[in-house]
């Protein structure tokens, strides 16, 4: 007998949609709980916790973005935003919060179910012990005991700087880091909002790390949000 699938908990209250992503989720093998207020939501995420939270901001009884800090307080379980609110400050206020992608109203199937596998994959790693010592991403090879990064076979010299961006990003692989996390985590809670310094950066990384910057295929920008690193297991665009 084969083991059942991953148990998404989807939290919106459009009837619609929810019949929609439920025969979609189901026809692919997940398991499906549903809640259609954000305490619904938590209480099944209480009762039967899931592997992943679809999840809406715009609920009855409450903001999405409020009760993903309030889950943020106890789980870590994956939190995938899906939301009519396409605005940038949006999407940075609930991957803050501790959403760990965001996906806009309207999206295609073949997107969400990709970020989907993406953010069950990181969840699997986080929760498997220690790291893997290699991450291996196209071309790019990095080697995180000996601190060795190598694209096509060449080893790369980076700086103590873009060596905490990349290591960052990629210990997330997949998972859109924000401007502000950034910051917090490479050059400290006093940081501030020196979001040119990150770009400055990340452009200096990136030249390093694609065949061609001006069409990057592995260190992506999330734009007006932030970056991410492509999966091991995404396509590259």
């Amino acid at each position: 007998m084969s083991a059942p699938g991953p148990l998404v908990l989807l939290v919106e209250d459009e009837s619609q949609l929810r019949r929609f992503l439920r025969a979609t989720l189901t026809a692919r093998g997940f398991r499906l709980a549903e809640a259609e207020t954000a305490a619904a939501a938590e209480i099944s995420a209480t009762s039967q916790p899931p592997d992943l939270i679809l999840l809406d901001l715009g609920l009855p009884d409450g903001d999405g973005i409020d009760l993903t800090r309030r889950l943020r307080e106890w789980t870590q379980v994956p939190i995938l935003v899906i939301s009519a609110r396409g605005r940038e400050a949006d999407k940075v206020l609930a991957l803050d919060a501790g959403a760990d992608d965001y996906v806009t109203k309207p999206f295609g199937v073949d997107e969400l179910l990709a970020r989907m596998r993406v953010a069950l994959r990181h969840a699997a790693r986080a929760t498997g012990g220690a790291p893997e010592p290699v991450l291996s991403i196209g071309a790019l090879r990095i080697d995180f005991p000996s601190r060795e990064v190598s694209l096509e076979g060449r080893a790369l010299r980076l700086t103590p700087i873009e060596w905490k961006l990349l290591v960052l990003l990629a210990r997330n692989a997949g998972k859109v880091i924000t401007h502000r996390q950034i910051l917090g985590e490479v050059w400290g809670p006093g940081a501030g909002h020196q979001t040119h310094t990150v770009r400055v950066h990340m452009a200096s990384l990136r030249k390093k790390l694609e065949a061609d910057p001006a069409h990057p295929r592995v260190l992506l920008t999330e734009p007006g949000v932030g970056y991410r690193l492509r999966d091991e297991g995404e396509r590259a665009s």
